[in-house]
C-alpha cells in the first residue's frame, strides 16, 4: 500500500512510501519536542541579536538591569543555551535506551512547554518567581528523563 502524503514524503522521500517499518513512532512527541526546542533557540537568537542594551559592561555584555527588554531576551536566549545540553542528552539517551515511551514523550513535552512559558515570562516581564517556576518545572522534567535512561541503561 502506498502512502503518498506530504508530511512522509518530507520526512522519509520515497522510501517512507514503501511502508519502512520506524522503530521510534512511539517517541514521535520526543522528537517533535526536540525539534521545538530547536526552533525555540533560534527564535530566543534572533531576540537576542535585536536592538541595542541601554548600558554594556567592558566586555560588550548588557549591564544586569531586568528593566532593560535587551538584557531580558539576551538572558532567555543564555538560559536556553545553559539548558539545551542536558535537555538533549537525556531526551536521546532515555530513547536510545528504550525508556517507557508514554514518560519519555510526557517529560520532553512538558519541558519544551515550560521552556516556551520561561521564554515568554522573561522576556515579557519582570516577574522572577513566575519564571524560576517555569525553569523548576523543566528541570524536573530533564531529571525525569535521565533518571528515566539511568534506569534503562542499568536494567
Amino acid at each position: 500500500m502506498l502512502k503518498w502524503t506530504l508530511p512522509a514524503l518530507l520526512v522519509a522521500g520515497p522510501a517512507m512510501a514503501q511502508d519502512v517499518p520506524r522503530p521510534y513512532d512511539a517517541y514521535s512527541h520526543t522528537f517533535a519536542a526536540l525539534a521545538g526546542w530547536a526552533l525555540l533557540m533560534i527564535v530566543l537568537l534572533i531576540l537576542s541579536a535585536a536592538g541595542k542594551p541601554r548600558a554594556s559592561t567592558e566586555s560588550g555584555h548588557p549591564v544586569r538591569d531586568y528593566s532593560d527588554p535587551y538584557y531580558r531576551r539576551s538572558r532567555a536566549f543564555m538560559n536556553a543555551i545553559e539548558t539545551a545540553g542536558p535537555f538533549i542528552a537525556a531526551a536521546v539517551a532515555a530513547v536510545l535506551v528504550g525508556a517507557a515511551p508514554f514518560w519519555v514523550n510526557l517529560f520532553a513535552s512538558v519541558f519544551l512547554a515550560a521552556r516556551v512559558a520561561m521564554a515568554v515570562v522573561h522576556i515579557g516581564t519582570e516577574i522572577q518567581p513566575l519564571r524560576s517556576a517555569f525553569w523548576l518545572i523543566g528541570t524536573l522534567c530533564c531529571i525525569g528523563l535521565a533518571v528515566l535512561a539511568l534506569i534503562g541503561a542499568i536494567a
